[in-house]
């Protein structure tokens, strides 16, 4: 049972991992033709606020309430379950459909309320790019829904790997915009523009790509899509019934996204940029690592709960998930709180991206850092909840939350600008992963034993001493360029981390090497 989770999480990470090089490289180019001024700031507010929109229908909500309920039916009743599947793919457009164009028309409205801190020329053109943008808010819904049935029947990797599509387009839309725009003669201001504008047809157009690649994959394995708007199918009122309180609870997420937007549009020029270039690599170890054990999870969880032995089955895989996220995730908190302006300068320092955006890009990620073990770790405590079909105390806990971290990040942000309100949203996720963890506790008994809090307590002893290594390295590295700088100080980190937590025998360390190597740890 672990090990069919651990392969199933290592596909899920594989094709994660591959979206994000390609999503790394997209942002790389970003950065050098975009760097951090006012254009860098309104592309990031107009592609928050659609995907506010598509993270609320989407992939959040939907696997925690269509997955339980599709894998169950498609166990007892093949047909029913493809039923049900075209019915809530009906649902799923009507309802983006709907929402996307009320958000192309109130397109004025909504950025002048997200984005009220901009002044007329950057909330003009976020105004432009949210229209271009919104109808992606449809085509991603789909996505979503490809991903719950192909998690489903195990096809993990194609699902999270299929996003790679939407960066290689989102690049092509850059370099080819750039390339026929240089020597015509226009002001610099005038071709960042319609660079934008390049990008956010080209971001449209990358989601085309995304569902095409997943489509006839699902087509076949339902054996047709019956497409129909209806809830009269056995199953569609169940996933309702369960996807209302998870939209609430989504809405809250997605609310905390537009709380930060709101906040950074006040922070001057470059503000808002920066929030979105750290929250770009601070996602990379939540998504590589939290997400993949999640999703792969949520199926078995599910099963898990109908067995006799529900609770012990819960609380071993829930335990186990969260020590392979722990064993990864700690030492990217290290190094992002330690060595934040480092790890920005080699991955975005270039073009118009300059070593004061480095330092001022580093100090937020590594306000970041602080929460990411709570912020990788809640949903997998979250999923729990979901496999017990209880989906309204997430979305309780996750509320509360967001009035911590708005009020903290209000605070902060006189006083540090965009890495205060980094440094409040840490402290609520974090804050949110341990109510979720003490609910979860109450209802199947105590999750984590002794062993997986001495386990914990290793790997941190290993992030400090790794941090402290590779800090020393870095000052005896000073003059050297960011990418060969970021190289040698990120590489002395892991090789401490790696040693020290294979020294202290811990299960993950030891799984990975033997992985790697295909040799016992001596």
């Amino acid at each position: 049972m672990k090990e069919s989770g651990g392969r199933h999480a290592a596909r899920v990470a594989a094709g994660i991992l591959v979206t994000r090089v390609l999503g790394y490289v997209r942002e790389r180019v970003f950065a050098h033709y975009f760097g951090n001024g006012a254009v860098a700031d309104a592309f990031r507010a107009a592609l928050r606020i659609p995907n506010a929109l598509r993270n609320l229908l989407g992939e959040g909500t939907l696997s925690a309430s269509f997955i339980p309920v599709y894998a169950r039916l498609n166990e007892q009743n093949k047909d029913a379950a493809r039923v049900l599947a075209g019915a809530i793919l009906g649902l799923l457009l009507l309802a983006s459909g709907v929402l996307a164009v009320l958000g192309i028309a109130f397109a004025p409205a909504i950025t002048a309320i997200v984005a009220q801190g901009f002044d007329g020329p950057r909330r003009e053109l976020t105004t432009v790019l949210v229209r271009i943008l919104f109808p992606m808010t449809g085509l991603m819904v789909v996505s979503a829904w490809c991903l719950g049935i192909l998690n489903t029947h195990r096809r993990f990797f194609l699902p999270y790997a299929a996003p790679a599509l939407w960066n290689v387009a989102g690049i092509a839309a850059m370099i080819g915009a750039a390339v026929w725009l240089n020597g015509r003669g226009l002001a610099p201001a005038e071709q960042l523009y319609r660079l934008a504008l390049a990008l956010a047809w080209g971001t449209v157009a990358g989601s085309v790509l995304q569902i095409a690649v997943q489509l006839p994959v699902c087509w076949r394995l339902l054996r047709g899509i019956p497409l129909h708007v209806s809830v009269a199918p056995e199953g569609v009122r169940q996933v309702i019934v369960a996807w209302a309180p998870l939209v609430v609870g989504a809405g809250v997420a997605q609310l905390s996204g537009l709380v930060d937007t709101f906040l950074g549009s006040f922070t001057g020029e470059g503000g808002l940029a920066s929030l979105g270039y750290a929250q770009l690599v601070q996602v990379l170890p939540i998504s590589l690592f939290g997400v993949s054990v999640a999703a792969a999870s949520l199926p078995e969880l599910s099963r898990d709960a109908t067995t006799a032995t529900a609770n012990e089955q819960l609380r071993i895989r829930i335990a186990t998930g969260f020590r392979r996220i722990a064993f990864f995730v700690i030492p990217s908190a290290f190094a992002f709180a330690a060595l934040g302006p480092t790890i920005i300068g080699a991955l975005f320092q270039t073009g118009r991206f300059d070593a004061d955006d480095t330092m001022l890009v580093g100090g937020v990620l590594a306000a970041y850092g602080i929460g990411l073990l709570g912020q990788s770790t809640v949903k997998l405590f979250a999923s729990g909840f979901y496999a017990l079909r209880d989906t309204r105390t997430p979305v309780t806990i996750a509320a509360s939350s967001l009035v911590v971290s708005a009020v903290l990040s209000w605070l902060l942000m006189k006083r540090f600008g965009p890495a205060g309100i980094a440094l409040g949203s840490s402290v609520g996720g974090t804050l949110n992963t341990v109510m979720h963890l003490r609910d979860l506790d109450r209802r199947i008994g105590t999750v984590l034993q002794a062993r997986d809090w001495r386990n914990l307590g290793w790997i941190v002893l290993a992030g400090v001493v790794a941090g402290g290594a590779a800090v020393g390295v870095e000052h005896l590295l000073g003059g050297w360029r960011p990418i060969p700088k970021g190289i040698a100080v990120l590489g002395m980190f892991g090789v401490v981390y790696g040693a020290l937590t294979l020294a202290f025998r811990h299960p993950d360390a030891t799984r990975a090497w033997q992985s790697l190597t295909g040799s016992p740890v001596n």
